[in-house]
């Protein structure tokens, strides 16, 4: 009987049909499979099977990207699609420091390329250097000072490597044989000869575009063990390296994001003045401009096979929004997240454009600069016909506020639980899951991470709010619009069960406007269709007591979550860090909520609350539940955003007032509407409303930027407010 062709990969499976196929032979019919020598063989060939499938298996594996495990094997089959993987970014720092150099006739000093610094992390008490890959020259001034202003020092050692060019070595390789290298700080220079003082500065490509055979070029690859290996031209594309030329190649070796967060540094360079003489003394303190940052790993294996499909299918070439996403990285290396969106997604929809929003590893914003210097490159990619806009990033802030039942019989005490909590959080927070462009607050997925902090925890109750921060431009008429990119849930829009409660299901910090006296708060109050509404400025008499102050101040989608203000001269700010901000806060329809479009998601911890809450039921005292603490799963609570701040002055339903009127040509009436207020919303409070006489019919720009975009566009004139969307 031959042996039937299987599949089986498990070890008994093996062994049976190996047995199987034994009795099936009239030599072996009486033989005791079990308890005889012939046991042991079988397990032999079992064994033998077992691996050689195994083997066999992960080979396969090892041949296509997808299924690939081993770094060496990925790298290399990116490489055939056209893909370097990131290297190691060596951490960067700003320095500054002075040489005196009187009693020396020195001109103009020199510090040479290599270690400048050293350092050590008081966090992990680790020893740092910091290196330059070129000489930097200062002239000497009048004080007989030489001035290193701001200059840009990065963590690791700088290393060189020489290579000679020899005919007799076929297929010479020029592999650079350490690893964690920056690439970014990667200098290659070739001399005609050994005794050549003239060298050629050969610059790193990774395209053929504008190459020619006099293209003074090099290619990189990365090889086994994180290594390098350097490509020449072949006198088509890059000149040809010829007997005896000489390579010499200098290169940092970094350690990555353990470099950041360095700040003090002392001085280990070497300097020389214009006639080559060595400096060692006159040397000031090093001040420390900028703490070191940006240091990364490299590209994970994960990460190499999301993006080299995504770089080949682009073909070097930016069409869709998806070729631009893919192909900035490559321009601009230190780009973190990448969104790219076309025109015809908005309303009104804007053909031919594509808008670029960029997020840096370190910063928030893209200088201009950076954005004219991505665009230049952006144009050898793109056709003709699709302009590209890179706009500035802009944060949709999500907070929460849990409440989180606990057996008091399993846990050491409420602290503890919250704090563990609050730390799971956090790391939430600092997860992929939500620090990128195109991310997704999962809301069943965050209670799950409350749930199983710790085995106390019975439930939770969280509300989600999301929050956007306006800048205002002070003292000068302006229109705004503000993208939520999420649907608003209305909680009082006067119909069903709210009792006739209309309007406050936005919040927003306080603020002073031109031509009011009193501290101010943006409010909203919907029509009847419940899809849009109109907004209004409002003061606090006390905590629940609001005044509406100007009415038709703004329309409000709550459909789009979009906020468009009409002109409006804003004069201060409650919260202000480092620049003025307004902060404007919802409740989204769904807990569900997305970065859309330009919107950079991040789960905002500073406004993130824990509560640890007695779950009396769980732990026995209290079966019956009759003291269970009941908490509400509908954000509520207070009118504002911040501690209220209140006027002076208290209204009655019979006082006019007219100090409180931007245009103090109108008479206005206070009237009375109840509304409900309280983190149940159980109580309720009066509301005074003054109600123009004269209709503020002044209309709102629609932006031309996309949805959540943020740019300015109009003149300074108070017949064209400047107009501001974020």
């Amino acid at each position: 009987m031959p042996l039937v062709n299987f599949s089986n990969l498990d070890f008994d499976q093996i062994k049976t049909s190996i047995k199987d196929y034994l009795r099936a032979n009239s030599n072996f019919t009486d033989y005791d499979y079990e308890g005889s020598n012939l046991s042991t063989i079988i397990d032999v060939l079992a064994y033998n099977t077992y691996i050689t499938s195994y083997n066999a298996n992960m080979v396969t594996n090892e041949v296509f990207i997808d299924g690939a495990t081993l770094r060496e094997n990925v790298v290399s089959l990116a490489r055939n699609i056209g893909y370097v993987p990131k290297s190691r970014n060596a951490s960067k720092s700003k320095i500054s420091f002075t040489v005196d150099t009187t009693g020396t006739t020195a001109v103009a000093v020199t510090l040479r390329r290599g270690i400048v610094a050293t350092s050590s992390n008081r966090f992990t008490n680790t020893s740092f250097v910091f290196s330059i890959p070129d000489d930097i020259t200062v002239p000497v001034d009048s004080n007989n000072l030489a001035l290193f202003n701001a200059i840009d020092v990065y963590e690791g050692t700088h290393l060189t490597q020489t290579f000679n060019v020899s005919s007799r070595t076929p297929n010479q390789k020029y592999i650079l044989k350490n690893s964690g290298i920056d690439t970014d700080l990667i200098t290659v220079s070739v001399r005609e000869s050994p005794t050549s003082t003239i060298t050629r500065v050969y610059k790193q490509f990774n395209s053929l575009y504008e190459v020619d055979d006099k293209s003074p070029v090099y290619f990189l690859q990365e090889i086994n063990d994180e290594r390098y290996e350097l490509l020449f031209g072949d006198g088509i594309f890059g000149i040809k390296l010829q007997e005896p030329n000489v390579v010499e190649v200098g290169y940092i070796t970094s350690g990555g994001e353990t470099g950041n967060g360095i700040n003090e540094f002392t001085f280990a360079g070497q300097l020389v003045d214009n006639n080559g003489a060595p400096i060692t003394s006159g040397i000031s303190l090093i001040n420390a401009d900028q703490t070191s940052f940006g240091g990364s790993a490299i590209e994970s294996v994960e990460s190499i096979k999301k993006n080299a499909p995504q770089i080949y299918a682009s073909q070097n070439r930016a069409v869709t929004a998806a070729d631009y996403e893919v192909l900035i990285p490559r321009i601009y290396p230190e780009a973190e997240s990448v969104s790219a969106f076309g025109g015809e997604e908005l309303s009104p929809p804007q053909y031919g454009k594509v808008f670029i929003s960029v997020k840096p590893e370190n910063g928030v914003h893209l200088s201009t600069t950076i954005k004219e210097d991505i665009s230049r490159e952006l144009r050898k990619f793109s056709v003709a016909g699709i302009v590209s806009e890179i706009v500035d990033l802009k944060y949709l802030y999500i907070e929460t506020d849990s409440y989180v039942y606990y057996n008091e019989n399993k846990a050491p005490s409420s602290s503890v639980v919250q704090s563990l909590v609050t730390s799971n959080i956090g790391a939430y927070a600092r997860s992929t899951e939500m620090n990128k462009f195109g991310a997704r607050f999962k809301y069943s997925k965050y209670q799950k991470i409350i749930d199983d902090t710790h085995q106390s925890i019975t439930s939770n109750i969280t509300t989600v709010q999301i929050r956007r921060d306006m800048e205002p431009a002070l003292n000068a008429f302006a229109e705004y619009e503000l993208c939520f990119g999420n649907r608003f849930f209305i909680k009082n829009h006067g119909h069903g069960t709210h009792g006739g409660q209309i309007g406050f299901n936005i919040k927003s910090s306080a603020f002073r406007v031109s031509g009011i006296a009193d501290t101010l708060y943006l409010g909203d109050s919907p029509d009847k269709t419940l899809a849009k509404g109109r907004l209004f400025l409002f003061k606090l008499n006390s905590a629940t007591e609001p005044v509406i102050v100007k009415q038709n101040v703004g329309m409000i989608d709550y459909l789009k979550g979009e906020l468009k203000l009409n002109p409006i001269k804003f004069v201060s700010t409650s919260v202000n860090r480092g620049t003025p901000l307004i902060e404007v806060s919802a409740v989204p329809y769904s807990n569900d909520v997305i970065g859309l479009q330009d919107l950079y998601l991040q789960l905002d911890t500073n406004n993130v609350s824990v509560s640890a809450v007695s779950d009396q039921i769980a732990s026995g005292d209290d079966i019956s539940g009759s003291n269970y603490i009941v908490t509400s799963s509908y954000s509520n609570g207070s009118l504002v955003r911040g501690t209220p701040i209140l006027t002076v002055k208290k209204p009655t339903a019979a006082d006019t007032d007219t100090t409180l009127l931007a245009d103090a040509t109108d008479v206005d009436r206070t009237t009375r509407v109840t509304v409900t207020t309280g983190t149940a919303g159980q109580s309720q409070s009066t509301v005074y409303t003054t109600t123009s006489n004269t209709a503020t019919n002044t209309s709102s720009t629609t932006s031309s930027t996309p949805s959540g975009g943020s740019s300015s566009s109009g003149g300074s004139s108070s017949s064209s407010p400047t107009s501001y969307s974020y």
